[in-house]
């Protein structure tokens, strides 16, 4: 897991701000990425420039913009990719479970999920994706990309910087409450690599 603490607090704003960039443009839509720790990510963010490490303005637009081209990216791998991304095998920076999930996501959600799985860890990576192999109309695909990633980086960043206004002696907490957001960050995770893997496991039921 990244030290989100440490990079914001030891670099200067834009080398911060590059870093934040480029660790949402890869979970936004790069199937390697969905490791990456996004909701974290913004919310300690938000948090530190509530603390005036970085603007908080520049800020939400550089993760607009990261999350666009991300997500982009992520729908050209699944327009030209298809569906043979099912028939790559597990990795350390691959999942085909997780591929499946965002699949059910996006059937059940439709266009939606675009915007919905912003707000869901692994749905957030390869929803981008799906929508690509599933031919939905690139013009569709952008519309619903820039609303969720505007919902997303206006309101996860803007949490921590409230949060950050409003806790007296914000110093003597930073850790609990990084430390908090990681977990809560963990959650949908591990629910996806463990309960949604034993679902899966269960042998089906047969007629006899």
């Amino acid at each position: 897991m990244f030290n989100i603490a440490n990079i914001i607090q030891s670099h200067s704003q834009l080398i911060s701000l590059l870093i934040i960039s480029a660790i949402i443009f890869t979970e936004s839509g790069i199937p390697i990425g969905f490791f990456l720790p996004g909701d974290t990510l913004l919310f300690t963010a938000g948090f530190f420039a509530s603390q005036r490490y970085i603007n908080i303005i520049t800020l939400i637009i550089v993760v607009i913009v990261a999350k666009v081209l991300g997500g982009v990216v992520g729908y050209y791998i699944g327009d030209q990719t298809g569906r043979k991304l099912f028939t790559k095998k597990d990795s350390l920076f691959f999942r085909k479970d997780y591929l499946e999930s965002a699949e059910v996501f996006y059937r059940k959600n439709g266009g939606k999920a675009v915007v919905l799985g912003q707000f869901v860890p692994v749905v957030r990576t390869f929803s981008p994706v799906v929508a690509g192999f599933s031919e939905m109309f690139f013009k569709s695909f952008m519309f619903y990309n820039f609303l969720g990633a505007f919902i997303w980086a206006v309101a996860v960043p803007l949490l921590g910087y409230w949060l950050g206004h409003r806790v007296s002696n914000i110093d003597k907490y930073i850790l609990p409450i990084v430390a908090l957001a990681i977990i809560g960050t963990l959650i949908p995770i591990i629910w996806h690599l463990f309960i949604g893997r034993k679902k899966m496991s269960k042998p089906k039921s047969t007629d006899s």
